[in-house]
């Protein structure tokens, strides 16, 4: 029987020096590409790999090689273009380990080829139960031991007979994990510093025709006074824009970093081929006629992509407007844009290369300033996490704005940002609908779901492209406010109320305003400002004279009291929008509620950030061993080719239909989840189900009055009238039993249940698989109104204590849980440790496309658990930030 290939185990790879590669594994008509690369090992090399000379490999150990069971006996190789540029493998020697050994061209060497390919085989191996990795190596090889030593994993070794054996124990780690997350950062954050920083840059379709894209490009790249050569490509011309043209980008003696493409879509694929043959890092390719087209343009974006990668080069685009560095070490404009802002602090993303024009023109207009500049178009390759990788340690970038219409990786985005915005603010317009032509998962999840993601990332999410500027010139020339106490100065009544209003919508505290009069000149303002700083934690300064007056005076004055104050000043100056010379570094607003606005958003950012770190914590009473035995006894038992689709328990609502269909796609195993929550340390009450009314008046009987009768179908408690509260006795169950079966039918299922102690609060706890973000849980009061009003808060799984207590407040019904509105304070404490350990639940097991536990009372003293159901499924592979480093 023929050995399944495992596709599935294929990525593109970034290197350590921001080129990329292809991994997968080795196949047996490989055999001419491994003696090609064979052929170019140094005998180093060789000698070091086989502790002896070799001058070629023979037949029969090439067949060994490339022959191999994907199990027992397994290799990957790493390509660049079509050439094998390294190999490593493993081979079982005993149940649970394997002895490894690896190989790259010395060419190569230096690149990080083998670090990332250790990472995928031991992913691998841990897939086929090998637990351990041993290698004997030579003393003086000393390149392969600091890539074992340095992989983070547990590693022992021990000399003998004139070899140093070294032993991996594959088990991950924390150290292992900072290891790969560490060498992902610097890896992207290379990959786009070659495509920001180019030494030579080369305009590929750069014809003489006025209004041309590649000739706009050019101009551009010329007038922006580019640091490094500039060479137009175009087959026929010998200058463009009085510079010497070239018939063809390898026609050009020097190196070039960078290609501006901006050739028909039906041509991209051969310039691409030929920027690879010159050894060009990256692609920034402005052409359209790719995804947004159709089907066949997303199949030929999708090549380029693809093809790009396997030849190292990074792509920007395609359909996108271009990238921009202010620095004057570069000075790139390799964009269509004719006005790029001047130097300024902000890094900016844009997904739209259609709105990329206006959005730099609206950030000039302001007075902003921009430290770089990325939009991605259609984002076949580079995405926001590049840039997120790249301007974490940019020291020119202190603010980053994006505009998202698709995530790619949302669940790496959001642990990027977690990160990163302890030390930079990220402000994001994410729009509701994607463009069909991005290479994204659409995601699945409510809108308000991702924005509670976001939040919980320390991400500012901003409704609109005028809040993005206003809260980023905020936070680019201002510092951060330490509260939410406002103070106002002004010389108007109106303005100053209004100003009151907003602060108080917006959950800050303002303080009464000083009104200074209409006739209030500079002295006036620059003392009441000084007054007012000491008092609040940022201060809205409202000017509107009501005839011309030395505003110049008035503006240098607050910009002086304002700069030693360290504390965040704002203004409403003559209607002013953007940064106003003599006003710097006060920011100025069209309107004194536009201000409010951002200020709130860094408020809140502030708070977010000054909160100490958190992890999730470690919890008593689970058996996460079981819980995955009982998982995996569930699919492999049941049979999955004609299990029947799980009935949502949400089925009536668009929100939770919208969440069912982030499982993902397949039949399904549906089970009682009582087994696997008590594995977390979670109890459900029992339910017996009956079949008649002396059955349930006997289950009543047996379990102790008073009891339950209600519909077991799974969302009943969705619906009116399907329960019958405080039975206390045979009679009233058997009544109870008919009223039932005459209203839903004597097919409905009907339990019966201990009533729980009153009184309690009902609430329901779900967590879906989402195909993008992973394990989601949401948190709801159990009321129909609550329900129907989508009061919903989400977290990502797992989560800290804090996560879990921000969930339970996120909902607007949340007063309820602590005694208002006439109930009585509940078990907060125990309800925020249920959220933590189903957390835990979904993390640990990917294979829960969905989990639901409804109803949860919340009473005084404890949490009760009434039902819960699951819905498993296989999953096609890790999760998209699971697993070793990949491009997506």
């Amino acid at each position: 029987m023929e050995t399944q290939y495992p596709a599935h185990w294929e990525a593109d790879v970034v290197l350590a020096d921001g080129g990329t590669a292809h991994v997968r594994p080795i196949r047996p008509h490989d055999a001419d590409l491994l003696r090609s690369f064979y052929s170019r090992l140094s005998d180093e090399s060789i000698y070091f790999r086989f502790f002896g000379p070799r001058p070629k490999l023979t037949d029969r150990e090439v067949t060994w090689f490339t022959n191999v069971d994907y199990t027992d006996r397994v290799a990957l190789i790493a390509t660049i273009g079509e050439e094998m540029v390294a190999v490593i493998r493993y081979d079982r020697i005993e149940a649970g380990e394997a002895e490894v050994a690896f190989l790259v061209e010395d060419a190569h060497q230096g690149r990080g080829v083998a670090s990332v390919l250790l990472e995928h085989l031991a992913a691998t191996a841990r897939d086929n139960d090998i637990e351990r990795f041993v290698a004997d190596v030579l003393p003086a090889n000393m390149k392969m031991m600091a890539v074992l030593r340095q992989a983070g994993y547990t590693a022992q070794s021990r000399f003998a007979d004139g070899v140093v054996r070294m032993i991996l124990d594959l088990t991950p780690t924390e150290t292992s994990t900072e290891v790969t997350t560490a060498r992902e950062h610097r890896a992207e954050a290379r990959s786009i510093a070659r495509l920001l920083t180019p030494g030579s840059v080369a305009v590929i379709g750069a014809s003489r025709e006025p209004g041309g894209v590649g000739q706009a490009v050019l101009r551009n790249l010329l007038g922006a006074d580019f640091t490094g050569p500039v060479y137009p490509v175009h087959r026929e011309v010998r200058a463009v824009a009085g510079v010497r043209a070239y018939p063809s980008i390898t026609a050009i003696e020097d190196q070039v970093d960078l290609a501006v493409v901006a050739v028909p879509a039906d041509s991209v694929i051969d310039v691409v081929k030929e920027c690879a043959e010159k050894g060009v890092h990256g692609l920034v390719v402005v052409s359209s006629g790719f995804g947004e087209t159709g089907t066949a343009g997303k199949e030929r974006q999708d090549e380029l992509a693809s093809l790009a990668r396997a030849y190292g080069l990074r792509v920007v685009g395609p359909n996108c407007l271009g990238i921009a560095n202010t620095d004057p070490a570069v000075r790139l404009n390799a964009t269509l844009a004719a006005t790029v802002p001047g130097r300024g602090r902000v890094g900016f993303f844009s997904q739209s290369g259609a709105l990329g024009t206006a959005l730099l023109q609206r950030v000039a207009q302001r007075g902003m300033g921009i430290s770089s500049f990325v939009s991605a178009g259609n984002r076949a390759d580079v995405s926001g996490n590049d840039l997120l990788q790249y301007w974490e340690e940019d020291p020119a970038t202190e603010v980053i704005l994006l505009y998202l219409e698709s995530l790619g990786n949302p669940r790496k985005f959001t642990r990027l940002a977690r990160r990163i915005s302890k030390r930079k603010p990220i402000v994001v317009v994410k729009s509701l609908g994607m463009p069909t032509a991005h290479s994204a998962t659409e995601l699945g999840l409510p809108d308000s779901a991702v924005s509670s993601l976001f939040e919980q990332a320390g991400v500012i999410r901003v409704d609109d492209l005028i809040q993005l500027f206003d809260v980023g010139q905020l936070l680019a020339h201002q510092p951060l406010p330490k509260g939410p106490r406002v103070g106002l100065v002004t010389n108007s009544d109106a303005l100053g109320l209004l100003a009151v209003d907003a602060c108080a919508g917006a959950g800050l505290e303002p303080r009464d305003p000083v009104n200074l009069g209409a006739a209030a000149g500079a002295e006036e303002f620059g003392t009441a400002l000084a007054g007012v700083l000491p008092e609040v934690d940022a201060a809205v300064v409202i000017y509107m004279p009501p005839l011309p007056g030395a505003s110049d005076e008035v503006a240098a004055a607050l910009a002086e009291v304002a700069a030693g104050s360290g504390k965040p000043v704002m203004a409403t100056f003559e209607g002013h929008l953007g940064m106003r010379e003599k006003l710097a570094p006060i920011p100025s607003y069209a309107a004194p509620e536009e201000a409010v606005r951002a200020l709130a958003r860094a408020v809140g950012y502030a708070a977010w950030r000054e909160r100490p770190a958190e992890i999730p914590p470690e919890l008593e009473g689970t058996d996460a061993e079981r819980a995955r035995a009982l998982v995996e006894s569930a699919l492999t038992t049941h049979d999955t080719s004609t299990a029947p689709e799980a009935s949502s328990p949400d089925a009536a609502s668009p929100d939770a239909a919208a969440l069912d269909g982030g499982a993902g796609a397949g039949a399904v195993v549906e089970l009682d989840a009582a087994e696997l929550l008590a594995c977390y340390g979670l109890t459900v009450w029992p339910a017996e189900l009956v079949g008649s009314a002396e059955e349930a008046a006997f289950e009543g009987e047996r379990l102790g009055w008073p009891v339950v009768l209600k519909v077991a179908d799974p969302g009943a408690s969705r619906m009116a009238g399907t329960v019958r509260l405080g039975l206390a006795g045979a009679e009233s169950v058997r009544h109870a039993y008919t009223d039932l079966v005459a209203r839903f039918g004597a097919e409905v299922p009907l339990a019966v249940q201990k009533m729980a102690p009153q009184p309690a609060v009902p609430t329901v706890v779900s967590v879906v698989e989402d195909p993008a973000f992973g394990p989601v849980l949401s948190f709801g009061l159990g009321e129909v109104t609550a329900r129907l009003l989508a009061d919903e808060g989400f977290r990502l799984a797992p989560l800290t204590r804090r996560d879990a207590a921000e969930l339970v407040r996120s909902v607007r019904a949340a007063p309820l849980l602590f005694g208002q509105y006439g109930y009585p304070p509940v078990a907060v404490d125990a309800l925020e440790d249920l959220l933590v350990r189903v957390g835990r639940l979904a993390h640990d097991l990917p294979e829960i496309a969905r989990l639901d536990l409804d109803q949860v009372l919340v009473g005084e003293s404890e949490v009760i658990v009434l039902g819960a159901r699951a819905v498993l499924r296989t999953p096609e592979g890790p999760r998209l930030d699971g697993g070793p480093r990949r491009l997506l």
